[in-house]
């Protein structure tokens, strides 16, 4: 099954906060200003404005403005996460899973995907579904990775579009449905997934042209939700 993601999700982009200094963090940062940044961003992180926390993090934990420091990395999502930002949960829980700055723990991994996924985060969704088809953190249950897989996918998730479209192909969690399986890889293969472009054509040889034809039309139809 593709990624089981444990990249974390780099620096979040913000139309027109009001905060100027904010502003001015990420005309920085944009251009690879790191010090201008962290000296922009650092006093609104201090101040709990949960945005600068997450960049803050992200920056730490990509050495870029300094020395890279999982150890501050993980403070500063920490206290984004705790606010309730999204981003800064999944990137929390990465680093539980894969023991960065923190003892590896999976519980608590879990427990933060499950915060971010709750809140809509795709990245966070397929992770979700991943652990449930693959059984680790959790008990395998090919259902709950398909409703996972499902929530990530109808947000344009290509990882998850893909993932889907196997989920359909084998017949894991779901009725086998090859028209599915289809129209999941066609709509992550629009996306630039090469993987998914060769899994689309590979189905296609077992496909009668009227099921072809469907998949087609299911993929110009949908939406994202």
């Amino acid at each position: 099954m593709k990624r089981l993601s444990v990249v974390m999700v780099f620096l979040a982009w913000f139309v027109s906060p009001a905060n100027a200094d904010f502003d001015a963090g990420m005309a920085a940062y944009v251009g690879r200003d790191y010090a201008t940044a962290l000296r922009e961003w650092t006093p609104l992180a201090d101040q709990g404005d949960a945005r600068a926390q997450f960049n803050l993090g992200v920056m730490y934990a990509n050495g870029q403005g300094g020395p890279q420091n999982n150890t501050e990395a993980l403070r500063w999502y920490r206290l984004a996460a705790n606010q309730g930002h999204a981003d800064a949960q999944f990137n929390l829980g990465v680093m539980y899973r894969t023991g960065q700055g923190v003892l590896q723990n999976d519980t608590e991994a879990l427990r933060w995907y499950r915060l971010a996924a709750s809140q809509g985060h795709a990245v966070a969704q397929g992770t979700l579904g991943s652990l449930h088809v693959m059984g680790q953190v959790v008990p395998q249950d090919y259902k709950e990775a398909v409703r996972w897989y499902r929530l990530a996918a109808e947000q344009r998730d290509a990882g998850a579009q893909y993932n889907l479209g196997i989920m359909y192909a084998k017949g894991y969690g779901v009725l086998q449905d090859y028209v599915q399986a289809h129209m999941w890889w066609n709509l992550a293969a629009a996306q630039g997934d090469k993987m998914a472009s060769s899994a689309r054509n590979q189905l296609a040889e077992k496909m009668s042209q009227s099921q072809i034809a469907e998949a087609q039309r299911l993929a110009r139809e949908w939406k994202p939700k």
